[in-house]
C-alpha cells in the first residue's frame, strides 16, 4: 500500500463526520502500543520482604 492510496474506503452510503470521527478513534485506540502490566510477585517473594510475610515479620511483633 502505498502513501497515496486510502487505509479505508466507504463501499456504499455516505458517513457523517461523527462516524468517521468514531471509526478514527477506534482504529487508534485498536494499534496503540500498550505497556504490559508488571509481573506479580510470588507469594514466596513477598515472604522474604520485612512486612510481607504471611503475619511474622517485624511489624507484627512490634504492633
Amino acid at each position: 500500500m502505498s502513501e497515496s492510496e486510502p487505509m479505508f474506503r466507504v463501499i456504499h452510503g455516505t458517513p457523517t463526520a461523527e462516524e468517521l470521527a468514531a471509526l478514527v478513534g477506534a482504529v487508534l485506540a485498536r494499534t496503540r502500543p500498550t505497556t504490559p502490566a508488571p509481573p506479580a510477585v510470588s507469594r514466596w517473594a513477598r515472604s522474604a520482604r520485612p512486612g510481607g510475610g504471611a503475619g511474622w515479620g517485624w511489624n507484627r511483633l512490634t504492633s
